[in-house]
């Protein structure tokens, strides 16, 4: 059988309305709705090639062989893309960030979604939009939304459901009217001491402010929502700003408690608010690391940007709404 290959390129997107928390670790299902703008910085640039001759996969990370949790992970996302497709030839997965791996700008999303699109088109998948971001949160609960551009909404999905995969997928929000940007200041490009997964669990299971904290979710994401569509950028702001808090709130309160914000991320967040007391609007939002995210108006963007460089003199990105994941031409 002649191999086949692809190329796929996805996009970060950073949540305004946080996922944090498994239901289901195994079919990676949210315990609450998600938004998130996807942007237009840091793509993941990912080659698939099918090797018919192969008696194992190949993932080469940044012109580096992967082992390890990297090795394993793609492996097994690759065995579902077979699985799916009823095809049995390995693969050479080639991937390229440009963002820092494992420092709480979502890598993890854009480099599942990457794979997803390039592994399912290489094993001969002919998946629809929403099939495309079932597919790509089995790899990364956050990859689900970095299959479309812009402001997107993930359902956690009916876990009543016969069968709750299917009902567990994102989409765009077609309704904003909103021009926002995000300033992203990179305090700590490094690697976190206590991962994304590990935090999750932990949390979920000894924080006593998470439950709380996921039915607060259900309704700031309601309220988002209206104030997406309604073009309110300060409405916008301020749930995105205590949604996430309130996540990192649960975080410390976990046991053992786990901090990601630093004293450098509280510097930055002393600056979001003295640049809102001086009429700017800008608002914080923090994954899972102690970098700090700034949302604010696209004009007001490269103002909020040059007060961040200035305060902090680290790397400050300035990220507007980007694309979906695309197909690229495939090169030798």
């Amino acid at each position: 059988m002649t191999a086949r290959e692809a190329v796929a390129v996805a996009h970060p997107n950073i949540a305004l309305i946080k996922y944090w928390g498994k239901r289901d670790e195994h079919l990676v299902l949210p315990f609450n709705d998600s938004l998130s703008l996807t942007l237009d910085v840091f793509p993941t640039t990912t080659k698939v090639r099918l090797e018919p001759d192969a008696d194992a996969d190949r993932v080469v990370m940044d012109g580096a062989i992967a082992r390890g949790e990297v090795l394993r992970r793609t492996t097994a996302f690759l065995e579902l893309v077979r699985e799916l497709a009823g095809r049995r030839e390995r693969a050479v997965v080639e991937t390229r960030n440009t963002v820092p791996v494992g420092a709480g700008l979502a890598s993890s999303a854009s480099g599942f979604a990457a794979l997803a699109l390039a592994a399912a088109h290489a094993y001969g998948l002919s998946l629809g939009a929403a099939q495309l971001s079932r597919l790509a949160r089995r790899g990364s609960g956050s990859a689900a939304r970095s299959v479309f551009g812009g402001f997107v909404v993930w359902h956690a999905g009916d876990p009543d459901a016969p069968d709750p995969d299917h009902t567990s997928y994102a989409e765009p929000v077609t309704d904003a009217r909103l021009d926002a940007s995000l300033v992203a200041v990179v305090l700590d490009a490094g690697p976190k001491a206590v991962s994304s997964r590990e935090a999750m669990r932990r949390t979920v299971a000894t924080s006593p402010l998470y439950r709380g904290w996921v039915t607060d979710s259900h309704a700031d994401l309601a309220r988002m929502r209206t104030a997406l569509r309604d073009g309110d950028m300060a409405c916008v702001g301020e749930i995105a700003e205590r949604n996430a808090l309130g996540m990192h709130a649960t975080m410390e309160t976990a046991r053992p408690a786990v901090r990601y914000l630093t004293s450098a991320s509280t510097t930055v967040l002393d600056e979001v608010r003295r640049l809102r007391r001086e009429g700017v609007g800008a608002w914080a939002t923090m994954d899972a690391g102690p970098n700090v995210k700034v949302l604010c108006a696209s004009a007001d963007a490269e103002q909020v940007a040059a007060r961040m460089r200035e305060v902090t003199g680290v790397l400050v990105v300035v990220a507007r709404s980007g694309p979906g994941a695309r197909h690229e031409t495939v090169t030798s």
